[in-house]
């Protein structure tokens, strides 16, 4: 199978400049990086071939080959960039996205690297946070404990027994990766690899420290405080970049990532951002109307019931809800009112009730029945 152009691969003209060639390399790269696309099989081949695109047009002297002999010019008998692997592609990374770039930390992981050689990387912690409805409407402070693995304190992290212990890998010189030259038909072949002393880390230790058993780690105990915006809901993450596991030997902390659990409240209930209260009334109040204390997540408000208040009918407290995420918007609290019926009665009641029972304002009017529930639900969003 042909190649493609190497122009159009990186979707630039013949003209472009080292600036225009860079960028549009590096759009192709977060676009098509294997671990953003790991259900497409196609990601990674299309992530080579621009790496190979950009390998030939970014060096002066290849691009001067293959603008005369086109592909044949960056063969190994030309001494150009054939036979890339992944090791080779995120080598560039150094000088396309910079050191500690957001893309390095977007993506993690073990392929990070500090001089060419591979730098470990702590594992990410999970833990669960449970919040009153009080904390979330508010935002609060919550210092927790959390075991985790630390960075040992007899080596300093290193995993040596002592200095002496700890020194640069004899076989790739600290690069933490060895160069291979093949004699083939077509010519010499170089590739190069993870060095299989140091496991790409540059490093080799001699003699283990006693403490870590030169893992350059224990567990541990920290603790961590977390401020929780205002506003978040269940099952909502939140994560602290290098507050999850140490890595050893200068490495990058995990990061530790945040489960939100919210604790029922005893009478008020969470829909959104508003909050909602049943409120029961008799229909004694109902009928003539009271003022009644009802809670809040600020403390207790009064509110007032107007005569001939109705079942059904929704209250509404502005402002008295959940805030959204980052935001200054707020929701309300809504009130239900309900209307509760006695379902014992003494002799006197029952006998001022049967007075009533046939006076007209006791009776169902056809045609001015009050709006029902639902519609007045439908009202107020409306």
């Amino acid at each position: 199978m042909s190649k493609r152009d190497y122009y159009d691969v990186l979707g630039v003209s013949r003209q472009a400049d080292a600036a225009e060639i860079k960028s549009a390399y590096r759009k192709l790269a977060i676009k098509y990086h294997p671990d953003k696309n790991p259900d497409d099989p196609t990601a990674e081949e299309k992530f080579k071939e621009a790496a190979e695109a950009y390998e030939v047009l970014s060096d002066p002297e290849k691009r001067a080959r293959y603008d005369q002999f086109g592909h044949a010019g960056t063969s190994s008998n030309f001494g150009g960039g054939a036979g890339m692997n992944m090791e080779d592609i995120f080598s560039q990374f150094g000088d396309i996205f910079g050191s500690g770039s957001p893309f390095e930390s977007f993506f993690g992981g073990g392929r990070s690297s500090r001089g060419g050689r591979r730098v470990p990387k702590g594992t990410n912690l999970r833990i669960k946070v449970k919040l009153t409805l009080e904390e979330i409407a508010k935002g609060v402070e919550k210092k927790i404990k959390v075991n985790k693995q630390v960075v040992c304190r007899t080596c300093n992290g290193t995993g040596a027994k002592d200095k002496s212990s700890y020194h640069t890998c004899r076989t790739c010189g600290g690069s933490g990766s060895v160069r291979r030259v093949t004699n083939t038909i077509l010519g010499q072949m170089q590739t190069t690899s993870t060095c299989p002393t140091c496991n790409g880390e540059g490093i080799e230790i001699s003699a283990k420290c006693t403490t870590c058993r030169g893992e350059g780690l224990v567990r541990g105990e920290e603790t961590i405080s977390i401020n929780i915006p205002a506003g978040v809901s269940e099952g909502m993450q939140l994560s602290m970049s290098g507050k999850g596991n140490a890595a050893p030997r200068d490495g990058v902390p995990g990061d530790l990532i945040i489960l939100i659990e919210e604790i029922p409240h005893a009478t008020l209930k969470r829909d959104g951002n508003n909050v909602i209260y049943d409120l029961y009334v008799n229909f004694v109040d109902a009928a003539l109307g009271t003022s009644v204390e009802v809670p809040t997540i600020d403390g207790k408000a009064k509110i007032k019931i107007e005569p001939g208040t109705q079942g059904g009918k929704i209250l509404r407290l502005k402002g008295k809800g959940i805030p959204e995420v980052n935001s200054y918007h707020k929701g309300d609290q809504l009130i239900y009112v309900n209307i509760w019926t006695p379902k014992a009665l003494s002799p006197e009641e029952r006998e001022l009730l049967e007075k009533l029972r046939n006076s007209p304002n006791f009776k169902p009017q056809p045609g001015k029945s009050e709006k029902s529930f639902f519609d007045r639900i439908k009202e107020y969003f409306e």
